[in-house]
């Protein structure tokens, strides 16, 4: 009852790994284990095999447990692949939901460890990271920063174009940016018609264009995304016409100012 416990504890995200022992020491647990699935599958072409070419053990960190830290110790195959086709002659087994390739944590820790650093960076996530027992240093945090894959950003409705300076009256540079959602979608090498234009017509979809009153971008706007609003354009017109009738409110009929009244000496 125990071990069915434990091993749902430790292995609840796979089912190809049983739990064989658990070493408990001052500051680390150890859990030793073995892999239950065979065959394997060849990452580079995706055969099956069965053939063992040898054996080794696996050291993989894991998440804490009672502020020690948890190292699983796996005993894995590596298998022989003939097959003339393929680059590879052997492959290590990979355990789905617990291992990846060359990696030394399990699946699990790395992506704790990749939420940490995505919040707290280098310096602050190793130390919150050597808090929780699961000791790591700030540029492996960082390389975790890098590794995470980018989101291609889907096209924005509504779309602002404006420039910025690269060196101050020398290089500038286009930034565009999800108006509904307020993050910069991506960021264009110059300011040219060319490039704008460019970037509008392999982004279908966008309805509102906010820019300034730049002939540059109003082409490119026209060029590449001929039935987008010009929102500022309209903006622009509107406030002009606020100021001027702000301005001349007292020309306005019924908006004639009123006659103070009059003054004298009290007898």
């Amino acid at each position: 009852m125990h071990d069915e416990l434990l091993q749902d504890l430790w292995f609840h995200h796979t089912d190809d790994v049983a739990l064989d022992t658990i070493t408990v020491h001052a500051r680390r647990a150890t859990l030793h284990a073995t892999p239950t699935s065979r065959p394997a599958t060849c990452p580079s072409c995706g055969v099956i095999s069965a053939s063992v070419h040898s054996r080794y053990l696996r050291r993989l960190d894991e998440a804490a447990a009672a502020g020690r830290r948890v190292v699983v110790e796996l005993q894995v195959q590596r298998f022989r692949y003939r097959e003339p086709a393929c680059p590879k002659a052997t492959f290590a087994e990979q355990i789905p939901g617990l291992t990846f390739r060359h990696g030394r944590r399990s699946q699990g820790l790395q992506v704790a460890l990749q939420r940490v650093a995505l919040m707290l960076a280098g310096r602050g996530g190793a130390s919150l990271a050597d808090a929780l027992a699961a000791p790591v240093s700030r540029s492996t945090l960082l390389r975790l920063i890098r590794a995470v894959p980018e989101n291609a950003p889907a096209t924005p409705r509504v779309l602002g174009i404006d420039e910025f300076a690269l060196r101050k009256g020398h290089a500038y540079a286009t930034v565009l940016v999800d108006i509904e959602t307020r993050r910069v979608v991506d960021l264009l090498p110059d300011r040219t018609i060319e490039t704008v234009c460019f970037w509008l017509a392999a982004h279908p979809g966008v309805e509102v264009i906010c820019r300034d009153r730049s002939a540059s971008f109003a082409e490119a706007g026209r060029l590449g995304a001929p039935d987008a609003d010009r929102y500022h354009l309209w903006h622009n017109l509107a406030e002009a016409v606020e100021k001027t009738v702000v301005q001349h409110r007292g020309l306005l009929p019924g908006n004639a100012p009123e006659k103070a009244p009059p003054t004298g000496r009290r007898q």
